[in-house]
């Protein structure tokens, strides 16, 4: 892996005399943090150009500055749970990131064309990759751990619990929006007897869905963007896919979903959501990890649905995706040495702070999982709700 840059007595001293040392370790402070302290989160400055770039362009320079190894934190988890926690992230305002701000709003960053982009910039990075990283199934969202010790434990509880949620019966068809490697729609039908149809935009997910179908599963794979789909299911599901969706075109995902199902149907929406709506996506996440994504509210959700469902169900267990992203970690640590050659020490570096600080931001409870179920026109006598 890559190793950060060697410290001397100079390049500390250029450090600590630096024109933002001051402020920023104030700024640390208030997060109990400390600049080369020697607690597992404490920062390790290893170039006082972090500070520059931090100030001047948030988690992107941050971030850059980590993959170059211009710093480090032993508990990368712990550092961020603590900055984000203290709302450090919010008392700098980067003056750089105008322009990103203003794309967000002002263009569809997830039109058919560039929707396209995400699964080949991070999805298709390797079947193999993910299958070392994952659970068995190759479940790539948040598991629900409520009675569950291991990963694979937890994400075939989230399976069976979205199944139970939508009371799922033999025969039944079910659209799978954004299906990723097919895990809901191989469980659903061993378990449930159903029948599925998936939809991804990563040519990898769609060539290992073959291997599913070739065990004789009715599960079916398509190559196709939502916005393509007009046919009638039983039921909808959409895991870990909303988050790509944008803004924009929220309204449209749901016209989408609303056509398509049944009207004795159930559709279950499960997504990463922000806690305010006017915010930026994170320019980091967005130029490295996920391009083009754009993290819903609550109002927004709301917003899109209106008119076309009733809210009948809200559930949020984000404090869940903590311990999935800390599983995923070990998962990656471990089988890193066959992949080193493959992709890089950059690349470590990189997957480390994704993986890390994202886990921090489920436990700061910066962000959250929500898993929402709509029906059109809403259930005479209410609807059972269902959480073990």
């Amino acid at each position: 892996m890559n190793a950060p840059l060697k410290e001397t007595s100079t390049t500390s001293k250029a450090i600590e005399q630096h024109k933002s040392y001051r402020f920023v370790t104030d700024l640390l402070a208030r997060a109990d943090i400390q600049i080369n302290g020697t607690r597992p989160w404490d920062m390790q400055v290893h170039s006082s150009d972090v500070f520059d770039r931090a100030l001047a362009e948030g988690n992107l320079g941050l971030g850059e500055a980590y993959m170059a190894g211009h710093w480090d934190a032993k508990r990368l988890d712990e550092f961020f749970f603590r900055l984000l926690r203290a709302d450090i992230d919010k008392a700098v305002q980067p003056s750089k990131l105008v322009f990103h701000a203003l794309r967000a709003k002002l263009t569809n960053l997830q039109s058919v064309k560039r929707a396209w982009k995400v699964g080949e910039a991070h999805y298709d990075l390797g079947n193999d990759f993910y299958a070392t990283m994952l659970d068995k199934r190759m479940t790539y969202t948040c598991g629900y751990w409520h009675d569950a010790e291991t990963l694979d434990a937890a994400q075939e509880a989230k399976l069976d619990l979205i199944c139970r949620k939508l009371d799922l019966k033999p025969g039944m068809r079910i659209l799978d929006i954004g299906c990723g490697w097919g895990s809901f729609m191989a469980y659903a039908a061993e378990h449930y007897g159903v029948e599925c149809v998936g939809l991804t935009i990563s040519r990898e997910q769609a060539d290992y869905g073959k291997s599913l179908m070739k065990k004789g599963l009715p599960v079916e794979f398509r190559l196709q963007d939502y916005r393509e789909i007009d046919e009638q299911f039983d039921a909808i599901i959409s895991i870990g896919m909303f988050e790509h969706v944008g803004r924009k075109n929220h309204r449209e995902y749901m016209e989408v979903a609303h056509r398509c199902l049944k009207d004795d149907g159930l559709f279950l929406l499960h997504t990463i959501g922000k806690n305010v709506r006017e915010s930026t996506p994170d320019p980091w996440i967005d130029k490295y990890i996920f391009p083009n994504g754009d993290l819903p509210s609550i109002g927004q959700i709301g917003d899109a649905a209106g008119g076309l469902f009733v809210t009948e169900d809200l559930h949020n267990f984000g404090a869940d995706y903590d311990k999935t992203l800390m599983a995923w970690w070990e998962n990656f640590e471990h089988h890193w040495p066959q992949f080193q050659g493959r992709y890089g020490d950059e690349f470590y570096r990189m997957w480390r702070y994704y993986l890390l600080s994202c886990a921090a931001a489920f436990r700061a409870r910066d962000i959250q999982l929500w898993q929402w179920v709509l029906a059109k026109p809403g259930i005479v006598g209410g609807y059972q709700r269902i959480t073990s």
